[in-house]
């Protein structure tokens, strides 16, 4: 059975100013990066602050009206979206994928937040919201690895839907591939799920950069669970109970390098933007994604 549910939720601030284009069918397109800081408790009792940086889009009319605003570099916003995937052939050959955050609604907080500069010369609000709440079906069977340090971790495909009518009255389907990550005792907890269950997740949006082999800089979008309730798949099936995941243990980007199930390329992989790396690494623009 077709399942979706695809919410994203974030308040923090313009990294830099906002960029109205259009595209060569004259679509517009509103584009704008939001930053802030995740707040994490670690094992220890400490607490981190982990930037993190999001690209967000809007398409046609209403990405004119926001053009039209007059958003500048540190306004603190709020979005709420929800995560699109989209794949295309790349020049070089291959394919190319990015996820990243569709605008439904973009307003303006009333007061100013206090701000941190990055390294790259961006802007970041010292706080925020950073909230992901999908519901798919898994895509793989799920492994079960730990960390050098002993840390279980449980990486998840998730195939979302969404489904909807174009304005000929025509039907309309896509789905979208979300690469989900779960910690300790969570990913410990919900190792018995199967390929094809519908799952709940709940969790944080965040980026990962990396090196392939042939040395090129990559960078991936995903959600880093902190609640995942696996849901019935008939009437004749149970549901599993959700475990709430363990505070993550933030000692900065190198923390949690790890060898992940799936995703693109080979190397060392990071979960979480270091305090000091700032805009250079977010996921780069996609010049040659189509629209």
């Amino acid at each position: 059975m077709a399942r979706g549910m695809n919410h994203v939720f974030l308040i923090g601030a313009l990294a830099r100013d906002p960029e109205l284009r259009y595209t060569q069918s004259g679509l517009a397109v509103f584009e704008a990066t939001v930053a802030g800081e995740d707040h994490i408790v670690g094992n220890d009792g400490k607490e981190r602050r982990l930037p993190y940086y999001h690209r967000i889009s809007m398409l046609g009319k209403p990405a004119e009206w926001q053009g039209e605003r007059g958003y500048r570099a540190g306004d603190p916003v709020l979005v709420e979206g929800s995560l699109e995937y989209n794949a295309w052939d790349s020049p070089e050959g291959g394919k190319r994928s990015i996820v990243r955050v569709k605008a439904l609604r973009i307003e303006q907080l009333a007061a100013q937040a206090p701000l941190s500069e990055d390294a790259g010369g961006g802007v970041r609000m010292a706080g925020g919201m950073n909230e992901v709440l999908v519901v798919g079906n898994l895509t793989r069977e799920p492994e079960l690895r730990y960390t050098p340090g002993g840390d279980a971790v449980l990486s998840l495909g998730l195939a979302v839907n969404e489904n909807w009518t174009d304005r000929s009255g025509e039907k309309q389907e896509k789905v979208h591939w979300i690469d989900v990550t779960l910690w300790r005792e969570l990913a410990e907890a919900m190792q018995n799920l199967k390929k094809g269950d519908p799952v709940l997740v709940k969790g944080r949006l965040m980026n990962e950069s990396w090196t392939d082999k042939d040395g090129n800089k990559r960078s991936s979008t995903k959600v880093e669970a902190t609640r995942v309730e696996a849901l019935s798949r008939g009437a004749a099936t149970g549901s599993a109970a959700a475990t709430p995941a363990a505070p993550r243990q933030a000692t900065g980007s190198a923390a949690y390098s790890a060898p992940f199930a799936g995703g693109a390329g080979t190397g060392n992989r990071s979960g979480g933007l270091d305090i000091d790396q700032g805009l250079n690494d977010i996921p780069p623009e996609e010049d040659d994604m189509p629209f």
